[in-house]
């Protein structure tokens, strides 16, 4: 029996527990059965920053609110607040499931050549399937976008934002300036396994320095920070929406799909939408906002003629706004190496179907279910260069198991008899490339809002991408041979990969195969409504995230970043949400 039936057996009698307590916590369902002609404004999607944004403008008592999202509920399954359901949520109604184009220099070893990107289709968008990790990124990050023209976006001007949502959970960081207690959104450790310590002793054996990323110091090794209070998920729904759905002036709308963003004379009046198989038209006296993501928001805007003229010319999409939208699409890719242990402890489908498991999660929030095992995180620079590229190019991490998932694809790629060894125990070590040279596009493939766009990232396009993985490789390789991890009985044996044979084992030319062949994504997709200077014409959206040339229109979501962050995602997305709140209400 796979990990899916398993957990989902094991879950059989706690998920009437569970969802009793869930109703109990959040009040139950407060959406919208009826919605109204008209609203202030208007946003679409209740994910990441969507849910954020609602939660943030309905503090104003005298405006009026509508948040329209595309899927369901996330009271309506238990297993979306458990941590290690991001193993298992994937492919289920409560993602888009998109897949991109087959790659021509990348995924030589994945069905198709094409790359499976999950996105989340129901309030708290990818919050709700993500891996929880908490992650800010660079403060160069930052001090780059301002660089780049967007004025107000520099890292002294966005930590305050980071700090307003945290309520930081670790003891020892409560009383760091770089954290806040008090937010809506709960960061914890979430140490379940005895890797950690193994993970940590090793960086010290090279050198490294153990930091808190989010802190001081990005560069070094750390123990990952999580969006989890309590063992729960703490998503956006969960922490930002559902604390305040009782507000009056908040209209939260599921199941609603907004097909285009309706304009006149240049101005956002509105949004025509499909709910219940029937088609509305409903409007805002301020502000359309965009908040479907990377992949959505670009969609909705070329569907309502706002993107590359040539592209909307050959749909028949009349142009209202020639803008570069779905241009600059970045993604971070991960090598994964796997390895088996001597030790016990590691995720494993046994561990994690025993009854003693469920008894320790349910009655304590403890175990193997409250965490999703990505222990340890760390950010190296493989070699040092002029100007922005002070950010850190490498990002290794650690799950402290080997589990049949769709997110670690390469596992098909083992032999059957080395993959039984992995069922014993063992980790994965991954290095995942931060700031990819290579750039691809969001296309739509019909007029039909319904027919899922053209994903083409466009992977490994550039050379530069490959030569710094095969840095971050060296790093990783010296990091598992040292005498720490030897002790645990790591080995490199899995890496034998027959269709890179040809190669000397563990040569740049080997680990260049295995890259092309195995790399895949850290679901990271940003940038797609670039932010930046109203006169850079690689741009979308100005510094207070404005549609140039629309008015009353603006987007808040990962699509405006120039440049994907040095790190997980979610936390930025969360911060630029925090901050559009501020600047829509002028506070």
């Amino acid at each position: 029996m796979g990990l899916l039936s398993h957990f989902t057996l094991g879950l059989v009698v706690a998920v009437l527990v569970a969802y009793f307590m869930s109703i109990k916590k959040n009040g139950g369902s407060s959406v919208v059965s009826d919605i109204k002609k008209k609203y202030d404004y208007i946003i679409v999607g209740g994910g990441s920053a969507g849910a954020v944004l609602a939660s943030r403008l309905s503090e104003k008592d005298d405006v009026t609110v509508l948040l329209l999202e595309a899927g369901g509920e996330e009271t309506d399954k238990p297993i979306y607040h458990v941590p290690t359901g991001c193993y298992i949520l994937q492919k289920t109604e409560a993602d888009w499931g998109y897949y991109t184009e087959p790659q021509k220099f990348s995924h030589f070893g994945v069905k198709g050549n094409r790359s499976y990107w999950p996105r989340g289709k129901v309030l708290g968008g990818t919050s709700i399937l993500n891996f929880m990790v908490y992650n800010r990124g660079s403060r160069y990050d930052y001090d780059n976008w301002a660089s780049q023209g967007c004025t107000g976006w520099a890292y002294d001007d966005v930590l305050s934002y980071f700090l307003k949502s945290e309520d930081i959970l670790i003891p020892t960081l409560k009383d760091s300036k770089f954290h806040n207690t008090g937010g809506y959104l709960g960061v914890s450790h979430a140490r379940v396994t005895p890797f950690v310590d193994y993970y940590l002793k090793a960086a010290e054996e090279l050198g490294f320095k153990i930091v808190d990323y989010n802190g001081e110091d990005f560069e070094g090794f750390a123990e990952t920070q999580f969006t989890i209070r309590n063992g729960e998920r703490s998503s956006t729904s969960r922490s930002f929406l559902r604390p305040v759905m009782h507000r009056q002036n908040l209209h939260v709308s599921p199941h609603s799909i907004v097909v285009k963003v309706i304009i006149e004379k240049q101005v956002a009046i509105g949004v025509e939408m499909i709910r219940g198989g029937r088609k509305y038209q409903i409007y805002a006296s301020k502000e359309v906002i965009l908040s479907a993501g990377a992949i959505g928001s670009p969609q909705i805007l070329m569907l309502s003629g706002i993107g590359p003229k040539s592209h909307l010319d050959e749909l028949g999409i009349p142009v209202i706004a020639d803008l570069p939208v779905g241009e600059n699409l970045q993604d971070h890719l991960m090598l994964g190496i796997p390895t088996g242990v001597n030790i016990t402890g590691s995720f494993t489908e046994k561990a994690v179907s025993s009854w003693w498991t469920y008894v320790q999660y349910f009655l304590f929030g403890t175990g193997y279910l409250s965490s999703s095992f990505l222990e340890v995180v760390a950010h190296v620079h493989t070699e040092r260069c002029e100007g922005y590229t002070t950010a850190p190019d490498i990002q290794l991490f650690f799950v402290s198991g080997v589990p049949k998932t769709h997110t670690i694809e390469i596992i098909d790629n083992i032999k059957n008899e080395k993959r039984a060894k992995l069922d014993e125990g063992g980790f994965f070590g991954f290095v995942g490339l931060l700031h990819p040279k290579s750039r691809g596009t969001i296309r739509l493939r019909s007029r039909d809002p319904f027919d899922p766009p053209i994903i083409d990232p466009n992977y490994l396009s550039e050379e530069d991408d490959v030569k710094t993985f095969i840095r971050g490789f060296s790093v990783m390789e010296k990091y598992l041979t040292t005498k720490t991890m030897q002790k645990i009985g790591v080995t490199l044996d899995l890496l034998n990969f027959e269709l890179c044979g040809r190669h000397e084992f563990l040569s740049d030319v080997y680990v260049e195969c295995l890259v092309r062949h195995n790399a895949v994504t850290i679901y990271h997709p940003t940038s797609t409504c670039k932010m930046g200077s109203p006169d850079d014409p690689s741009t979308v959206v100005d510094p207070q995230l404005r549609v140039k040339g629309i008015g009353k229109l603006r987007v808040v979501d990962a699509s405006v970043m120039p440049d994907v962050t040095s790190g997980n995602t979610n936390a930025p997305t969360i911060m630029i949400a925090e901050k559009a709140a501020d600047m829509i209400l002028e506070r």
